[in-house]
């Protein structure tokens, strides 16, 4: 809670209430790590076996995230937070704990950043990476919306060019009105001269399908179904995909390739050993495929094969620093943004550290 949402319900000023709370009430003055809180905290005593390692923006700028899972984003979870990404930045500050803690790490939890692997490989080498499975299916699910937004890319350049034809054939029908009417004398029995336009002044409708929905509109809404398993759509959704897979197969060749991952990450019998030869199988079907898309997902998951193996020796996640970043970015919300970032950094410590 803020100082001025505590303001508000004492009926008190919360900016006096802040400001005190900063000047006097707090301890933040005489805060051993005030003078580099901008750059960096560290809370060497909070570190445990099973860490997150994540970044997240402050104040316009990224900071690499160190959190202990065993403290379930409630105080003793935050144990670094170093302003920047850069390898070597976040390593010269986490060799600050002592060695003998360093060593005792069991587990890191990640994204796909090569730039982490590099600060763990080096901060703690006897940890294993475990490379988040959430992580690798979005970056699979990043593939198949390259090619969404490209069917989409080409489908707005169709109703372009249907439109340009409507135009240049209302065009084309009003002159030869105009040439009927010159041409042929004027009958006065009551029978018109040439065909008159259905519609004044008609605009142009782009076609729609048996959906209600313009092909545009049919790639716009099948976004997020895309991401999700054929059993979590509703039955309008249902029809919808089913006309989208009609009309563009490649998109439903590479959905049901990233399903055959997603189940083997789903699956809870799979050892380490049993997950490597399904992934390999899976290889295979993606060689079959001519997805550009698809194979680069492929290649980003085969460099780093063994650590995303790791998952299946704990079902280890990055969930609790998401969790976490989740709620800074809730905390910097409740502030309207971070003008005081040594201060910020001193409730942070405070809350989570």
């Amino acid at each position: 809670m803020t100082a001025r949402c505590l303001g508000k319900f004492y009926f008190t000023d919360g900016d006096n209430l802040e400001r005190s709370y900063k000047q006097s009430l707090s301890d933040f003055p005489e805060w051993e790590q005030r003078e580099h809180a901008s750059d960096w905290v560290l809370l060497e005593e909070n570190i445990g076996e099973n860490l997150s390692i994540d970044e997240t923006s402050l104040q316009d700028d990224l900071f690499t995230i160190l959190s202990n899972k065993d403290g379930h984003c409630k105080q003793g979870t935050l144990v670094a937070a170093v302003r920047g990404t850069k390898a070597q930045d976040v390593v010269d500050i986490l060799l600050k704990i002592p060695e003998e803690q360093r060593l005792k790490v069991k587990e890191v939890t990640m994204d796909l950043s090569e730039s982490m692997a590099d600060i763990v490989s080096q901060a703690f080498p006897n940890a294993t990476i475990v490379l988040d499975c959430f992580h690798i299916m979005r970056r699979c699910n990043d593939a198949i919306e390259e090619m969404r937004l490209r069917c989409k890319r080409e489908a707005h350049a169709d109703v372009r060019r249907e439109k340009r034809e409507f135009k240049l054939r209302q065009k084309r029908n009003a002159a030869h009105r105009r040439w009927y009417r010159k041409t042929h004398p004027k009958n006065y029995k009551g029978k018109t001269r040439g065909r008159k336009p259905a519609r004044k002044n008609e605009k142009f409708r782009p076609r729609k399908l048996s959906t209600g929905d313009t092909v545009v509109e049919l790639l716009t809404r099948t976004k997020y179904s895309l991401t999700q398993t054929p059993d979590k759509w509703p039955e309008k959704q249902k029809e919808r995909m089913e006309l989208l897979f009609k009309m563009y197969p490649k998109i439903k060749q590479s959905y049901d390739v990233v399903n055959k991952l997603r189940a083997i990450f789903r699956s809870k019998t799979l050892t380490k050993e049993t997950a490597r030869e399904k992934l390999h199988d899976w290889y295979k079907i993606v060689n079959q495929c001519t997805i550009r898309e698809i194979k680069s997902a492929r290649d980003a998951i085969k460099s780093r094969e063994d650590n995303v193996l790791n998952y299946f020796l704990g079902r280890s996640t990055n969930a609790a620093t998401e969790s976490l970043n989740s709620k800074l970015k809730g905390f910097r919300a409740q502030l309207r943004g971070v003008s005081d970032l040594p201060f910020f950094m001193y409730r942070v410590c405070t809350i989570f550290g």
